[in-house]
């Protein structure tokens, strides 16, 4: 294809399908040719009474998904797997789960047959599975409708469904590099229309400047760009009905033409004053490959957000017991304010994730010291070292019912901590439910059961299950958890913040010294928002600790929501069967655990 504004690609409707006459040479002859349409027939699509859900940030909870893994599995039981149409067959199990946001990995055209490795037991080609290289921006891919030629049609199908559940779509976009590669690679659109324009190029030397790890660097605030980046944007907005996008390495849209960050990039500007971009879900990734790390400030304009890898780092180590991770605890509960509130932001400018589909998934991160990526093809050089993982006694499976069940309970514990802080929690698909990747922490090229969504772990860890749908039910009802904006006068790295106190094993006696390893938080509501009292005990010392507890007026009673040292199902209550405590002034919490309690008027259940 050589037009950037192509609407529809074909040529590859069967996903992985090789060609019969290939058009390259070694190693790019399992690229396939294709062709491109701007201009599509008219189409009078029937969106019915679908709207866009338009669920404030602040109440958003987003599920990151795969289009071809989560349905692609034999166990996923749809007609159409691996397609947008086997996507909508799965909404009621989202519903269920109470997320209300998919964000979706790439779904504009790839070629998932752009790797030139092969697996190195099997012989068997591997692939571009997870689709972060991108042949346009407009296309929906081919591959991904369960009719050939109708991929525009069924996307929009699937958006509309999905509105009708209640449930927005997040589009993940790559517009930092291209599928073209380097200079080595296949010339598929923008190189042939003009290099210097739509890429950075080093003009001593003619190499492209590589600031992605994936052999160019889009050249996105110059003026024909900017215009394409927006116009796309536009399309998927007023056509599509999209509701929001997370942009890949954002960092890369704040070079120049030099390749050094701009202070007002023109890019991100031109987004913040447009009136159909300003109102919708806007994420940035804020680094890239090359060393640009913009967490907290990201120049932009308007309600972006931006994932926050400190909140997941944190929550690791703190659940894993390193020591000097109290203090961090405590940041990442209030919405990191040591991040975002010098800048301006606010609680809501973090999404918080433990997991994404870069990294281990939940159940990895606790049955897995190291990486195992050998299946990759590039002997394990490849994916991050610093997972902050602990295998809790035995590296990957385990028989051990000690160690099963220790795992059980760290992936509660940061499940806990994820849905119980201040911010946008974000959840990866399949760790509701124990999927585990073998230990590899960078699947992007394995189409197999290492990425797929097993949908018999469903059955399998349903208490697992029940926990995050619990977890999420009472997140939605209380919104002192939900908060858009710091209270005023909070300060850090002081750790005031007006609506939480701070204590330890005795009340106002938080320790925040290198060797602690637990902190409770009681979070009252503020001014103007109608809640009932909660208590957080985060315990990760291997030990169980008493906690004494805050005195309630003489109506109320503390009564208890979750505790993960216990099994299912008194791990988690609906917070309206949660059992009053026998005893109100203190709590034994266990060994590496959580424990949350909820005030209520005393005696009564509801």
């Amino acid at each position: 294809p050589k037009a950037p504004y192509a609407k529809a690609i074909s040529g590859a409707e069967a996903w992985g399908q090789l060609p019969e006459r290939p058009m390259y040479g070694a190693p790019w002859d399992r690229i396939r040719p294709r062709r491109c349409r701007v201009a599509l027939p008219a189409c009078d699509f029937d969106w019915g009474t679908a709207q866009p859900p338009r669920t404030p940030l602040a109440d958003t909870i987003i599920y990151e998904l795969h289009v071809r893994g989560f349905t692609q599995h034999p166990s996923s039981g749809v007609a159409h797997p691996g397609t947008f149409e086997g996507l909508i067959e799965k909404i009621p199990y989202l519903q269920a789960l109470g997320v209300t946001a998919v964000e979706l990995l790439p779904i504009t055209e790839f070629e998932e047959n752009d790797n030139p490795r092969y697996h190195p037991e099997t012989g068997v080609g591997l692939m571009n599975y997870w689709g972060y290289h991108p042949l346009s921006f407009f296309a929906p891919k081919a591959a991904y409708a369960a009719h050939p030629g109708e991929p525009v049609k069924a996307f929009k199908h699937l958006v509309k469904a999905l509105h009708e559940a209640g449930i927005e779509i997040i589009l993940d976009m790559v517009f930092n590099h291209t599928g073209e590669g380097d200079i080595r690679c296949p010339t598929w659109s923008y190189r042939a229309l003009s290099e210097s324009r739509y890429y950075l190029v080093n003009p001593a030397c003619g190499q492209y400047r590589n600031d992605t790890g994936c052999g160019n660097t889009v050249n996105a605030n110059h003026p024909v760009v900017q215009d394409l980046i927006i116009d796309c944007l536009r399309y998927w907005v007023t056509e599509m009905h999209v509701d929001g996008f997370r942009f890949d390495l954002a960092s890369v849209l704040t070079r120049g033409p030099d390749g050094r960050a701009l202070e007002r990039p023109p890019l991100l500007e031109r987004m913040a004053a447009d009136p159909i971009l300003a109102p919708i879900k806007l994420i940035a990734e804020p680094w890239d490959a090359a060393g640009l790390y913009q967490a907290g400030q990201f120049p932009c304009w308007g309600s972006w957000s931006e994932w926050n890898d400190r909140f997941r780092d944190d929550i690791r180590r703190f659940v894993k017991s390193d020591a000097g991770m109290v203090p961090a605890l405590a940041a990442r509960l209030t919405g990191s304010p040591d991040i975002y509130a010098a800048s301006g932001g606010s609680p809501i400018s973090s999404i918080n994730f433990i997991t994404s589909h870069d990294g281990f998934t939940l159940a990895d991160t606790v049955s897995y010291n190291h990486k195992h990526n050998e299946a990759n093809g590039e002997d394990d050089r490849d994916g991050s070292c610093e997972n902050y993982s602990w295998n809790c006694g035995e590296e990957g499976r385990s028989h051990d019912p000690q160690v099963q069940c220790l795992r059980q309970r760290q992936m509660k514990n940061m499940a806990a901590l994820l849905l119980l802080s201040q911010g946008v929690p974000m959840i990866l698909s399949g760790d509701e439910v124990g999927r585990s990747q073998q230990g590899n922490n960078n699947p992007y090229c394995q189409d197999n059961a290492i990425s797929w969504f097993d949908w018999e772990m469903v059955s399998h860890h349903h208490s697992l299950l029940r926990f995050f749908q619990l977890l999420i039910r009472f997140r939605k009802h209380h919104a002192m958890l939900r908060l858009r904006h710091y209270p005023l006068k909070t300060l850090y790295p002081a750790l005031t913040w007006p609506i939480a106190t701070w204590h330890g094993c005795e009340l106002g006696a938080p320790d925040w010294s290198h060797e602690s390893r637990s902190l409770a938080m009681h979070l009252t509501a503020p001014d103007g928002v109608s809640d009932h009292d909660i208590y957080l005990i985060a315990n990760a010392h291997w030990e169980p600790h008493d906690f004494r507890l805050p005195v309630l007026p003489d109506a109320m009673a503390w009564y208890g929501v979750a505790d993960t040292s216990r099994s299912a199902p008194h791990d988690i209550y609906p917070e309206e069967e949660a059992p009053r405590l026998q005893t109100q002034n203190v709590y034994e919490v266990g060994p590496r655990s959580v424990v949350l309690l909820v005030s209520r008027s005393n005696g009564k259940t509801g």
